[in-house]
């Protein structure tokens, strides 16, 4: 039989955090409901899920180990999966067989889908046939809602991220201006040549470009002549 609910994080800005908020509140929307699953694939991540009850936690995962099951099957498919009653269903035997271990009766799964993001919420219940109608409603509003938000807060990240370069590139760029000056005058070059060595410097290296930039600043470029000047030449 099931257990006790889990504990889970309050976090709801992190992607488990909203997962599980969204698990939860979708469990609460059907009175028939004894427990609820929500799972997420981003690209190319794993596909995570989250569970309102450790027993529900393994009728997860035994669906994406097997790749069969209602969740499987409502992504294929994108439209809610029945399972009106799993002692008479006929699909998915490895699903049905630890869901009625657990006492788990009916199921249905509703997928949603935005910006590349893919999102399923599974209601469960004891009873056979207890959960009709459950995939309308609150219930497809709350993975709507849950869906958009994942997608916000993957978008807010990706802005953070590229906040994060440019203010790097800002703060790299006149180390690299002092470093090219230094290569224009060992190499007798212009800004954009200089500039390509080191660029090639740091693909060679395998070294952050401003890295190579500091080296050759600290070192005034002496004693690196030869190697400059070999370095000069594109392959």
């Amino acid at each position: 039989m099931l257990l006790e609910p889990e504990q889970q994080g309050t976090e709801s800005t992190s992607t488990d955090g909203r997962l599980s908020e969204l698990a939860e509140q979708a469990a609460r929307c059907a009175p028939a409901c004894c427990g609820a699953v929500a799972t997420i694939a981003d690209g190319a991540a794993e596909r995570r899920s989250t569970a309102t009850h450790p027993d529900l936690a393994a009728l997860a995962s035994v669906q994406l180990a097997m790749g069969d099951g209602p969740i499987p099957t409502a992504i294929d498919r994108g439209e809610p999966v029945d399972a009106e009653d799993l002692l008479s269903e006929e699909r998915w035997p490895e699903y049905r067989a630890v869901a009625l271990e657990s006492g788990v009766r009916s199921s249905v799964t509703i997928p949603f889908r935005r910006a590349g993001i893919e999102v399923t919420v599974s209601l469960y219940g004891f009873r056979p046939g207890s959960l009709e109608n459950a995939a309308h409603g609150p219930v497809s509003i709350l993975g709507e809602q849950a869906t958009a938000g994942l997608v916000r807060d993957r978008r807010y990240r990706a802005a953070l991220a590229e906040v994060d370069q440019l203010e790097a590139a800002l703060r790299s760029r006149p180390v690299i201006d002092r470093a090219s000056g230094i290569l224009m005058h060992v190499l007798g070059c212009e800004a954009d040549e200089a500039f390509g060595v080191l660029r090639r410097i740091s693909q060679r290296s395998n070294r952050k470009l401003a890295d190579v930039a500091d080296a050759v600043v600290s070192g005034k470029g002496r004693g690196l002549e030869k190697d400059l000047s070999r370095l000069a030449t594109p392959d």
